[in-house]
């Protein structure tokens, strides 16, 4: 089935934030995501789009699909839909999971905060840094980067499929958890290659320049800083890059 003007008015309107919180949905594009959204039950597939080469070779994975989801495209069509600069053979929208619930907010292990992270590329990288050292749960200040912006679903390279991702205050979250510890990465805290990490609790990365906001400060137990070396000259670490370093000395934490 070929892709109607209004279904090409709507993918199009995804690309912008406003569109894809109207009809909570969002984009999702290239061959691994596509396949590994086809194994998931979390986000319902509302239209995949795909050339014709691609629906061939992937035949069988798309079984599942009822037909009326799937339209094929040309390169050209693609083009004009794709937020990508170089379309990779197939787009899929997908609905957004529901808005976080009192429930949702519960963290059995461990979970990262983000306080007013703005560059997507490093939301989608933190996501990928959850995804690898096994953290399920991401959640983010509401004047961060929407997590569904196709810069972030792009950099997280799949990640969004099995790392939840939620919008909440640090407050209402540490209110939910509060039997766990709060951590935050700070210029002036503890040196992280020094300091015993819970086994549980919630990590807080800061914006990228400037760090974990006034208000939320208060609400961290244990400030972890990460040392510059003695000949060190950069004034500071890109968020994502500290949440990996962090996020790789929390997994030796003993139960």
């Amino acid at each position: 089935m070929a892709l109607s003007k209004n279904e090409i008015r709507l993918i199009q309107s995804l690309h912008l934030k406003k569109f894809r919180q109207k009809y909570h949905k969002f984009l999702a594009e290239g061959v691994k995501i596509a396949l590994e959204a086809l194994q998931q039950p979390r986000f319902r597939i509302h239209l995949l789009c795909a050339t014709p080469d691609w629906l061939h070779d992937y035949a069988p994975q798309i079984t599942s699909l009822p037909a009326a989801v799937i339209r094929e495209v040309s390169e050209m069509e693609l083009t004009k839909i794709s937020t990508l600069t170089t379309p990779n053979k197939v787009l899929l929208v997908l609905d957004m999971p529901d808005k976080a619930t009192p429930e949702g907010l519960s963290i059995p292990g461990k979970a990262l905060f983000l306080d007013n992270m703005q560059d997507p590329g490093n939301l989608g990288a933190i996501l990928r840094i959850a995804d690898w050292f096994g953290i399920p749960q991401v959640f983010c200040s509401p004047d961060s980067v929407d997590a569904f912006n196709p810069k972030v679903v792009q950099a997280g390279m799949g990640a969004f499929l099995r790392v939840q991702c939620q919008e909440v205050e640090l407050a209402a979250l540490r209110q939910a958890n509060s039997e766990l510890p709060v951590l935050g990465a700070l210029l002036q805290g503890s040196n992280v290659f020094e300091t015993a990490l819970p086994a549980r609790g919630i990590l807080v990365i800061g914006n990228e320049s400037k760090g974990i906001r006034a208000v939320n400060q208060p609400l961290i137990d244990l400030a972890l800083s990460i040392p510059r070396a003695a000949n060190g000259g950069a004034e500071s670490l890109n968020a994502a890059v500290a949440a990996g370093i962090l996020a790789a000395l929390w997994q030796q934490a003993k139960a």
